[in-house]
């Protein structure tokens, strides 16, 4: 059976995650998750004090960005990969709100953009991969031969965030979570460089109403479409 690449892009907390780690792991692929890439390097960054306020010292961060590794490692008990940094796992520290307030000022800046593209390009050059993030159909695997889109109201959207974080014992406050969604989207959808946007040839998948099952459902049929090709 023919491997490819299957990119999945959409607005923050949309669930895109999930749904391409389920899908990775029911096809036998590798999944990549290029959010936690960006929240990786802003970790990186608030360890190392380059933020002053809202604003990133960007000299001090270009100069390090070729000392921070990002890698991925199967967890035996949950089955799904977590996101090192450096060597030390790190996949509880950045979901935290601390690095969702930082990450898209991060994300926007162009020569983190291109430094993390190359990786992930590289990771994807023997294909069997399933990436999600913000740019995969449009700049990372503009040929990749299955893209989804997937969006869903910016109220479900904090909402799932919210719940997320208290099952995990982590402080959440659903006002604050909703903000920062609705900033995320406004600074994904503007920025100079990848900016979000649906891809020509993506199918859009709209989940507000949708369930896990009839997500993974439709995600498997768009699958089994784009092999038959």
């Amino acid at each position: 059976m023919k491997k490819i690449v299957i990119a999945i892009d959409g607005h923050s907390s949309s669930g895109k995650s999930t749904m391409a780690k389920d899908l990775a792991k029911e096809i036998g692929y590798t999944y990549i998750d290029t959010g936690a890439m960006y929240r990786a390097v802003t970790l990186y960054c608030i360890q190392h004090g380059f933020f002053e306020g809202e604003k990133i010292k960007e000299e001090e961060l270009k100069a390090s960005i070729h000392d921070i590794d990002i890698s991925f490692r199967l967890n035996a008990e949950t089955g799904r990969p977590d996101t090192y940094l450096n060597g030390v796992n790190v996949e509880k520290e950045i979901r935290g709100m601390e690095v969702a307030d930082k990450v898209s000022p991060v994300a926007t800046l162009g020569f983190v953009r291109r430094a993390l593209v190359a990786k992930q390009q590289e990771m994807g050059k023997a294909k069997g991969i399933v990436m999600d993030g913000r740019d995969i159909g449009t700049t990372v695997f503009p040929n990749a031969e299955l893209k989804i889109f997937v969006t869903a109201s910016s109220q479900v959207r904090a909402q799932r965030r919210f719940d997320e974080l208290k099952e995990k014992g982590m402080p959440a406050d659903f006002d604050a979570i909703l903000k920062n969604v609705e900033e995320r989207d406004y600074i994904d959808t503007h920025r100079e460089t990848s900016p979000l946007r649906k891809a020509d040839d993506a199918i859009t998948l709209d989940n507000s109403e949708m369930t896990i099952p009839e997500q993974k459902a439709w995600l498997m049929e768009q699958y089994q479409k784009a092999i038959a090709e």
